[in-house]
C-alpha cells in the first residue's frame, strides 16, 4: 500500500531535495571547520573567533534586540536553507546556538540537519538531548517522531515487528506534541499519515481533516487519493 511518493511527503521534514553533500564529504570537512559541528563541537575558540563572534552578537542584537530573539531568527533562517545549501544551514544553527545557547530548537535544527543526511542516529541524539532541557517542546517532538517514522519505512519490508513498535513511538511522540499544540500542520498532516499506516482509518481521516482545517499546507493530492482508496468515508 505504500509508494515512493508517500514515504518522499511523509518525510519531507527529513530528506533533501537533492542533498548538496554526502555524509563522507560532510565529515571530512568538519574535521577542519568546526561550523559544522553541533555548539562548534564544544572546542575552544581562538582570540580572534571570539572577537568575531563578540562583533556577530553586537550586529545581531542591532536588529533583533534580545538574544532570544537573535536566535530565534537565526535558526529560521537555518531551516530556509536546509533544502538548498545545508552547510548555511548548520552554520545559521550554530550562530543561534551562540547567540542564546539555552534555546533548545537548536537541537531541532541540528537533528534536522543530520536527518537530511541520513545520519538517523546523530539526530535521534539531537533530538534527545533537547528533550532532556525542554520535554515540552513540541518541535523536537514532532521531529523526534518523524525519527522513529523513516526507522518504520526502513524495517518495514524486513523486521514487520520491530517497525511496528516504531510506527508506535512515533504515534507516542506525535501525540504529544499535538496535546501542547495542536495548531501545527506538520503534526496533524504525519499523525494522519501514521494512522493510515496502521490502518486506524477514523484518526487518519480525524487528523487530516484537523490539517485541511489549518490550510492544509503539506496535503498532496496524491495522499489524498491513497487515504481514500485505503480509508472510504464513512456516511455521516
Amino acid at each position: 500500500m505504500k509508494n515512493i511518493f508517500t514515504i518522499l511527503i511523509l518525510l519531507i521534514s527529513i530528506t533533501a531535495f537533492g542533498q548538496q553533500m554526502t555524509w563522507e564529504q560532510w565529515e571530512k570537512e568538519s574535521q577542519t571547520n568546526i561550523r559544522l559541528l553541533p555548539k562548534y563541537g564544544n572546542v575552544e575558540k581562538t582570540k580572534e573567533q571570539k572577537k568575531s563572534d563578540e562583533e556577530f552578537i553586537e550586529t545581531i542584537l542591532k536588529q533583533d534586540s534580545t538574544h532570544r530573539k537573535g536566535s530565534d531568527h537565526l535558526i529560521s533562517l537555518g531551516f530556509q536553507y536546509l533544502y538548498r545549501d545545508i552547510k548555511t544551514a548548520m552554520y545559521r544553527f550554530n550562530q543561534a546556538y551562540l547567540l542564546d545557547s539555552t534555546n533548545t530548537d537548536i537541537y531541532w535544527g541540528f537533528g534536522a540537519v543530520y536527518m537530511t543526511l541520513g545520519q538517523y542516529q546523530k539526530a535521534k541524539e539531537q533530538y534527545e538531548e533537547g528533550l532532556k532541557k525542554a520535554p515540552e517542546n513540541t518541535h523536537l517532538l514532532t521531529d523526534y517522531g518523524t525519527y522513529f517514522m523513516a526507522q518504520y519505512y526502513a524495517l518495514e519490508p524486513i523486521e514487520k515487528e520491530i517497525a511496528l513498535q516504531n510506527l508506535d513511538s512515533a504515534i507516542t511522540y506525535m501525540a504529544q506534541s499535538y496535546k501542547l499544540d495542536p495548531t501545527d500542520q506538520n503534526t496533524t498532516f504525519k499523525l494522519s499519515i501514521l494512522y493510515w499506516n496502521k490502518g486506524d482509518c477514523d484518526n487518519a481521516w480525524r487528523y487530516y481533516d484537523e490539517c485541511k482545517a489549518l490550510g492544509g499546507q503539506p496535503i498532496t493530492e496524491a495522499y489524498t487519493k491513497d487515504l481514500e482508496k485505503k480509508c472510504k468515508r464513512k456516511n455521516k
